[in-house]
């Protein structure tokens, strides 16, 4: 399958740090101008859904070596080798028994340890903009730690390390992906249909796949145990389960926007609707990345909180028949209504319920003394002022869909814990109910 992906054309590429479900999350770095789009069909094969990833230790591909070897002599620039060799075979590259670490940054002096040199440190070569050292690895570099050292004193993680995981002192970066477990794998920067780039962040089971695979949105918040309210904890959630692909999405500061299906105004403006440009996004660009690279055992699903949960189900409904599963989260299911008269998801999904796909709703709050009410008559209980963390919609739309055909237990479920907040922490108790669920398809 050819797949069009963007190609920074900068050195740093830009990364969302970890914000609310409800608001956008500012990026920790700029985005870069002069970006071109490119052909990865050269660095990413097309295979069947039922491929599997590849847990190769060996070298990097020629490619790859070809242009590290350019970097180095000063033949090619930062802005063309970091993104190229990020969406192929990945940071750092391996050549042999040796690693070519980099620092994407003009500061210094650099220096990287890991788990291959006792972590003593060893000095990098400045060059221009970045620095680099070649590092003797061994002959099998799996699962080998390192983190880049600034100044003798800072230790860092590599922010473009392709595998990495996390370890009591925070992200631990890896110089070649393990097989005997776990791992998170990083895909930065990607852009398409004219959204903000972002990173997707890949929970990838040890061994070697096929998995049934899970697109969730802010991936920001979903694996780092530093993300808002402790985030969503899945790594924890994840250990204790069958295997399962888990591609974090992750948020941009135009969230609010690609996060809603239609305009609406919650008073400070018409903002929102740019939905079909991130479904598509979803569908497009990243699903056929992901099933090139890792596979899937034809158990596909999809899933989110608040704003992450409406977009889910809007990502689901908008494509029939591509996804097995969804799970909304205290989904805010009411948008389209607040201040505007547009569709909301539940008119959509009514007039077009996607065959075929199951459906997780859930809520924490609860609907006030005097139940959930519609107060301005327009069929929708997104205005009763007494509910919390979108009880009242999310249980019309339950409601609604076992009305309509949908089956309790067997393709329709739907879970209030009373009195819960709308944050990661509430979402990480109970998001063990959707991946259950999920893996019983």
């Amino acid at each position: 399958m050819l797949v069009s992906w963007l190609v920074i054309g900068g050195c740093v590429v830009g990364r969302a740090v970890p914000g609310t479900a409800d608001d956008s999350s500012d990026p920790s770095a700029t985005i870069p101008t002069g970006a071109t789009l490119v052909d990865t069909a050269s660095s990413t094969s097309s295979t069947s859904s039922t491929s599997t990833t590849s847990t190769s230790t060996s070298s990097s591909p020629e490619g790859d070596l070809a242009l590290v070897a350019d970097l180095l002599s000063g033949a090619a620039s930062p802005a063309d080798v970091l993104p190229a060799v990020a969406w192929s075979g990945g940071w750092p590259v391996r050549d042999g028994e040796r690693a070519l670490v980099v620092a994407w940054d003009d500061r210094g002096p650099w220096s990287v340890a890991g788990d291959f040199d006792g972590w003593a440190p060893e000095p990098m070569t400045a060059g221009d903009g970045f620095s680099w050292a070649w590092v003797d690895v061994g002959p099998d570099p799996a699962g080998l730690g390192y983190k880049l050292v600034l100044g003798g004193t800072d230790w860092q993680a590599d922010p473009f390390a392709r595998s990495y995981v996390y370890d009591d002192f925070g992200e631990l970066s890896l110089v070649a992906p393990p097989t005997d477990h776990a791992r998170l794998d990083r895909w930065p920067g990607l852009a398409a249909e004219g959204l903000a780039p972002r990173d997707l962040r890949v929970w990838v089971p040890a061994g070697s796949g096929p998995w049934p695979v899970l697109y969730v949105q802010d991936g920001n918040n979903l694996f780092d145990p530093e993300a808002i309210w402790g985030g969503w904890r899945l790594p924890e959630a994840l250990a204790t389960r069958d295997p399962v692909l888990v591609v974090g999405i992750d948020n941009t500061v135009d969230r609010m926007d690609e996060y809603t299906h239609v305009p609406d105004d919650i008073g400070t403006g018409v903002i929102g609707g740019a939905g079909d440009a991130y479904a598509a996004l979803v569908e497009d660009h990243v699903r056929p990345h992901i099933e090139a690279t890792y596979g899937s055992t034809g158990l596909d699903g999809v899933m989110g909180s608040s704003l992450g949960g409406l977009i889910s189900l809007h990502v689901a409904q908008r494509y029939p028949g591509r996804y097995d599963f969804v799970a909304s989260l205290s989904g805010t299911l009411g948008w389209g209504k607040f201040g505007l008269s547009e569709p909301t998801v539940q008119e959509n999904w009514l007039a077009a319920p996607p065959a075929g796909t199951a459906v997780y709703l859930d809520s924490g709050g609860g609907p006030g003394a005097n139940g959930c009410q519609d107060l301005d008559g327009d069929g929708e209980t997104e205005d009763d002022p007494d509910a919390s963390d979108n009880y009242c919609e999310t249980r019309q739309l339950a409601d609604a869909l076992a009305a309509s055909g949908y089956t309790w237990d067997v393709d329709l479920w739907h879970w209030w814990s009373p009195d819960a907040p709308h944050n990661e922490a509430a979402w990480a108790d109970r998001v063990g109910l959707p991946l259950d669920l999920f893996l019983a398809r």
